[in-house]
């Protein structure tokens, strides 16, 4: 009944593995993979095994530490929508009162949800069997890599299911399942890296405690949100629409959102309780005042905590002990935009379609730019003040002592630039997507699969070439071409006493002037998009 007999399993899988677009992925993957592994194989007619086991390490630390990652950042897009996605089809009630056990939802949700994640790595196996014959690799962590990387995506599936459960729509559930996921990824990332000289203490790690501290991890999770799906307090899709945000500060424990403090309203107004000026505009009002928190300030608060929380070591080291390395606090700030910043944008008009509002809304007697200006400053303002929080670090490491960055105040005011780029770029992008597909849930993905690919394919591009061709002047050019990347961008830049890279001002200027371009042409296909897709339709 928990998984052979599972009916809510069966259909699951069913309705997953059967669509074009698990083909399609799947080709895609593999091919990705296959690709790395012909560029990289050596040239050679006659391999000395004894003098190249350090190339071949690599490469397959490369293919490892890249499944890892994508699996690990693709887990909550497949499982954090398990039981959000129930309750905003309103079908939540009816799951519950069928004969199915509480645990039995929750492992038919996670074996459907991370089904296909594990068909992909079964899909690469064979790809990474063909680097054994280069040598400096055994048999043994390849299986105790692989049983590390599954048990760790169940483990971030199962956050997944965890965050679905505590709030009631998708994208809340998605952006503080990647909160909580990102430290776990980066701190694996970093062992495995650090201890790859120690292989017989990495392979115990990787085969037998990470096994086991993921199986104890998941059981005590499947435990806590059976109860929660067994005693829900959220039974009722349509009763926590509306929610007494006084109320529930009152009952919160921890961080406190107050909106009649600063700097707290500048994402979360109060309530109006007197009629709008005349030439207001009605949506921006409503956008800000009551959207934000129709479901309650329990994500805002777990995702400023955890944010702050992991940036207090992070600015202290790269700020303040080693500014040489304050382009990877910026990074960081550039990673927690990239995941924060679509979510409060990506439902902009695609949750009016959800909510059957969309006709009211054409019918009012405001203009399309109305509509959707108010819609991108409403999202880009709330995901401007939770990035400014981690931003106002680089101003406190520039006027407190020891003032390592005086003299690079050209390199500081080009990442404040590259930083509001970015999040101007990643709203413009969440809203078109909003604009052109028909559910929150698909403008979410559609949004992080652009940004993944116009910020993170170009830096792993470098970082390749470079990896295989490293006295070649393809990396230099591969660098430069690069420009589409922020975190590319913010590593060219010279800081403290570390040199950029040769061309830096060009990369710089050609990331803004970039970017300029494409948010300009992004709002006019927008306003365009918006007129005949849903005027027209309207």
């Amino acid at each position: 009944m928990y998984l052979f007999d599972n009916p809510l399993l069966q259909r699951e899988l069913l309705v997953n593995l059967r669509t074009a677009k698990a083909f399609v992925l799947l080709l895609a993957y593999i091919a990705t993979l296959g690709a790395v592994v012909w560029l990289a194989w050596p040239s050679e007619q006659q391999l000395d095994l004894t003098q190249r086991p350090e190339e071949a390490r690599r490469l397959v630390n490369m293919l490892f530490l890249g499944q890892y990652v994508l699996l690990a950042l693709l887990a909550p897009s497949f499982a954090a929508g398990g039981i959000c996605g129930e309750k905003e089809r309103l079908t939540y009630e009816m799951l519950l009162a069928t004969p199915l056990r509480p645990a039995a939802i929750v492992l038919g949700k996670l074996v459907a949800s991370l089904g296909y994640l594990g068909l992909l790595m079964i899909a690469s196996l064979p790809i990474v069997m063909l680097c054994l014959p280069l040598g400096g690799l055994s048999i043994y962590e390849v299986l105790a890599t692989y049983t590390a990387i599954i048990s760790s995506t169940a483990a971030f599936g199962m956050i997944s299911l965890a965050a679905g459960s505590h709030f009631g729509r998708t994208a809340s559930a998605l952006v503080v399942s990647y909160v909580v996921i990102l430290p776990l990824i980066l701190a694996g990332v970093l062992f495995y890296l650090v201890f790859e000289m120690a292989a017989e203490f990495r392979l115990v790690v990787l085969g037998v405690v990470v096994p086991v501290g993921s199986l104890i991890f998941c059981t005590l999770l499947l435990a806590r949100i059976s109860q929660r799906l067994m005693y829900t307090p959220d039974l009722g899709s349509q009763s926590s629409d509306v929610l007494d945000v006084d109320q529930e500060q009152g009952r919160a424990v921890g961080l406190v959102i107050r909106s009649d403090q600063f700097p707290d309203y500048l994402f979360a107004p109060p309530k109006r309780d007197d009629l709008l000026p005349d030439g207001a505009n009605p949506v921006y009002d409503k956008e800000m005042r009551s959207e934000l928190f129709g479901q309650g300030t329990l994500m805002m608060r777990v995702v400023i905590q955890i944010s702050m929380i992991l940036a207090m070591p992070l600015l202290a080291i790269c700020l303040f002990v080693y500014p040489a390395y304050a382009a990877w606090y910026v990074a960081y700030v550039l990673l927690f935009n990239l995941l924060v910043g679509p979510v409060f944008s990506a439902g902009g008009v695609a949750s009016e379609r959800e909510r059957q509002t969309l006709e009211l809304l054409l019918t009012t007697t405001l203009s399309s730019w109305q509509i959707l200006w108010a819609k991108l400053i409403a999202g880009l303002r709330v995901s401007g003040v939770l990035t400014g929080f981690l931003v106002f670090a680089l101003l406190l490491a520039l006027l407190l002592p020891p003032w390592a960055f005086i003299g690079n105040l050209t390199t500081m005011g080009l990442y404040l630039a590259v930083v509001a780029m970015t999040a101007l770029t990643t709203t413009m992008v969440a809203l078109f997507a909003s604009v052109v597909f028909r559910r929150t849930a698909t403008s979410i993905l559609a949004s992080y699969a652009v940004l993944l690919l116009l910020f993170i394919l170009p830096l792993a591009g470098h970082w390749i070439v470079a990896l295989l061709f490293p006295d070649s002047p393809l990396a230099s050019q591969v660098q430069t071409a690069s420009l589409t990347s922020p975190f590319s961008v913010a590593l060219a830049l010279p800081i403290a006493d570390r040199t950029g890279a040769e061309n830096w001002p060009l990369i710089a200027g050609g990331f803004l002037a970039f970017y300029t371009a494409l948010n300009g042409l992004l709002l006019g296909r927008l306003l365009w998009v918006f007129e005949v897709r849903w005027r027209a339709a309207g």
